[in-house]
This record gives C-alpha cells, structure tokens and sequence, in this order.
C-alpha cells in the first residue's frame, strides 16, 4: 500500500531529523563547558588523590624507620628473659663492688606486663652494705647503665655497729621473650 509506505518513510525522516536536531543541539555527552567542568573536576580529584598517595608513602616509610627504631631499642636495652636476671645481677654485683658496695641476699620476680606481647618485668630485691659515697656511685653508675634499669625503691638506714649504711633496693629491668622483637 502506497500510503503505508509513505506514512513509514514520513517517520523514518522525521526520526532522522529528531536525532539529528539532538546530536547538534546538545551532544549526548552534555556540552562543551560541561565536559570541560568535568575534565576540570576529574584533574582536581587526580591531584588530590596523588597526594594523599604521596602522603601515605611517607607515612610508610615512617612507620617503617619507626619500627626498626623500635626494634634497634628492643635488642639494646629489653634483655632475654633466658639471661635477664644473670645478666643484670652480674653488673648490679660489678657495680656495687666499683662503688665499694658490699652486695648480700638478692630475690627475683619476673611480672608480665599487659597487652606488651611477650614482654615482662624483672624486679630485683637486693640488699648491699657500704658508705654513703659509694651509695651515691652506686646510683649514678646504675642510671649510666647501658641497660635499661630503673631503681624502684631505695631504702638507706645507719648501721648501729659501723659507720655505714644498710641499703634496700628494688630495681626494674624490662625483658622480652627469647629471640622477639615488638
């Protein structure tokens, strides 16, 4: 039928026209400011994530020199749970005899500490004997100690026989299981 044909030829012209109209008046993809304000904002988001991946990087390599400075500190001064108590008694008894100190009794208690993983404190009780010179080395020599040793409790009375004092004290050094680092 001719009308039909006519009538299907009129749409498929009008269609064309339609997208035709469409494509030149505005582009499907929005027009040319609006693709520019989108480069515009896609560039603004690369920078901004260019940096943030720069600022993690350096935050990396931080924690990461933070973490052997952890480690270097951990194998310096925390000592091995196995030689701890041999280790500082033996420089506790050398200082105290440089100091002219006279070490007796000693005890011992190792106390882990909370949430540390693996780590403990070692608590030495001892007692010495010797004069308030030697005393005063004795101290200083324990707080240039290459270990990390804290003095806890000290206690210091005259003896009544002697002039020289009965010392008490409770130091702390700090361990860790043998072979960890934090």
């Amino acid at each position: 039928d001719p009308r039909l044909t006519a009538r299907v030829a009129l749409g498929l012209l009008l269609a064309a026209n339609l997208a035709v109209a469409a494509a030149a008046f505005g582009p499907w993809g929005g027009s040319e400011e609006r693709l520019r304000a989108q480069l515009a904002e896609l560039s603004r988001q690369v920078r901004q994530k260019r940096t943030s991946v720069e600022r993690l990087r350096a935050l990396a390599e931080r924690i990461e020199k933070t973490r052997a400075d952890v480690d270097r500190f951990m194998a310096q001064y925390f000592l091995d749970r196995r030689a701890a108590y041999s280790s500082v008694l033996g420089e506790v008894y050398a200082i105290a005899g440089e100091a002219g100190l006279r070490p007796k009794e000693h005890s011992f208690t190792f106390e882990p500490i909370e949430g540390s993983g693996g780590l403990a404190m070692l608590t030495i009780n001892g007692s010495y004997e010797g004069g308030y010179g030697g005393l005063l080395e004795f101290v200083n020599a324990i707080d240039r100690s290459p270990r990390f040793l804290t003095i806890d409790r000290l206690q210091a009375t005259p003896l009544q026989s002697q002039p020289a004092l009965s010392v008490t004290l409770r130091l702390h050094a700090f361990v860790r299981a043998a072979g960890e680092t934090q």
